[in-house]
């Protein structure tokens, strides 16, 4: 296996914060030094991300309101402080720096820098990565919009990288400082706190689907048009909700393998239970729908199936209905061509035809003309033609 390359040479000097004239210079001579290994693209500062929040916490309080990373990380002075940082949608220069800031594993960092990553938890030394995908029900388009989550939870700091505008991060901060008992146990309280966030934030979208799963239920059975596309859309959300919430459960069950290894706290296991609890059920739910969704495509199918069944059918029987009308008509037709015909003949006023001059032909020609007539409607009468 090729070594991996330290990561410090991938990284910009250390700095006093994301913005300045120091960051701008370390950002310099971390690109000058990493030329030999690959080039970074020169980034648009002004569509950057920013940190949303960062504080320093000791003893489950607040303490300090970092502006820098570098603040933050100053803010730690022993085992019973720790600072939360949030940033949302950073570019690779503030990755970068708060790689250098807290020692975080260059692959680690290459993931959140590039996002779109499956839910997974890794450990590299004593900081744990956490990527998690987030839901959330939007009720106006009746459609699950997911986001994705880094966290970065070593023995002193968190840090979150939010890529999207869920979870609500704000509202896990408050929950935590207003439960200081709670907080003061450090880093993996906050960080199974963003995890009971999350799974909490399945539930609305686990009841907007089984909504939208009803609505079409009722479609189908009563024939609604482009039901058959919305049966494949949200098959398409329930498969993505799938890959977002069927991961959590391994990641769950390794966090709780390492309770007695890592000495975690007996109010934390029994807080990670809970959170695996509620992960079970959006799990088992999302694989209810989706195999109740394949069967109701399957049943959309054989109604499809059946209605056009029943168009061929009546088709079919207007087509022979049709047929029958043909024939009748057909029918009387012959009848009266064949008067028709005699009468032709009759009218051709040649001078040698014997009964021009007969006393009885023109009641020979008239009687010739209802035999045949007779004869043709008893023929055709007998064949179900008339």
């Amino acid at each position: 296996m090729p070594q991996l390359r330290p990561i410090r040479s991938l990284l910009p000097s250390r700095s006093t914060g994301l913005t300045g004239a120091d960051t701008a210079a370390g950002e310099e001579a971390a690109h000058r030094g990493a030329e030999a290994v690959s080039p970074k693209p020169k980034v648009d500062r002004s569509s950057v991300g920013k940190v949303v929040q960062s504080a320093v916490y000791r003893d489950g309080k607040r303490i300090a309101t970092a502006a820098t990373l570098s603040e933050a990380l100053r803010g730690v002075q022993d085992s019973s402080s720790m600072a939360w940082i949030g940033m949302y949608r950073p570019n690779e220069s503030q990755l970068y720096a708060a790689a250098e800031q807290f020692d975080l594993h260059e692959l680690a960092v290459e993931d959140a820098i590039v996002a779109h990553q499956r839910p997974k938890l890794e450990r590299y030394g004593e900081t744990l990565f956490v990527v998690l995908r987030a839901a959330r029900y939007r009720d106006e388009t009746e459609s699950v919009e997911f986001g994705e989550l880094h966290v970065f939870c070593g023995p002193s700091f968190v840090l979150t990288v939010r890529h999207s505008e869920s979870p609500d991060l704000a509202a896990v901060r408050r929950r935590m400082e207003g439960d200081p008992n709670l907080l003061r146990l450090g880093t993996e309280a906050v960080l199974y706190a963003i995890l009971d966030a999350v799974v909490d934030g399945y539930a609305p979208v686990v009841s907007g689907l089984q909504n939208d799963i009803d609505e079409i239920e009722t479609e189908v059975f009563s024939g609604a048009p482009g039901v058959s596309r919305r049966i494949y859309e949200l098959t398409r959300e329930v498969i993505e909700f799938q890959r977002a919430t069927r991961p959590l459960l391994g990641m769950l069950q390794g966090l709780s393998a390492g309770f007695h290894k890592y000495n975690t706290d007996d109010e934390l296991r029994r807080y990670l239970r809970d959170v695996t609890d509620h992960a079970t059920v959006a799990v088992e739910r999302a694989d209810n729908f989706r195999q109740l969704l394949g069967n109701i495509l399957t049943v959309n199918a054989t109604l499809v199936s059946q209605e056009q069944n029943e168009e061929i059918r009546n088709l079919t029987h207007a087509s022979i209905e049709q047929n029958e009308e043909i024939k009748k008509v057909s029918a009387y037709a012959a009848i009266l061509f064949a008067p028709t015909l005699i009468g032709t003949i009759y009218g051709m006023n040649f001078d040698f035809m014997p009964e021009l001059h007969w006393d009885f032909g023109y009641p020979f020609a008239l009687s010739l003309m209802a035999l045949t007539c007779t004869t043709l409607f008893t023929v055709f009468k007998r064949r179900n033609w008339l």
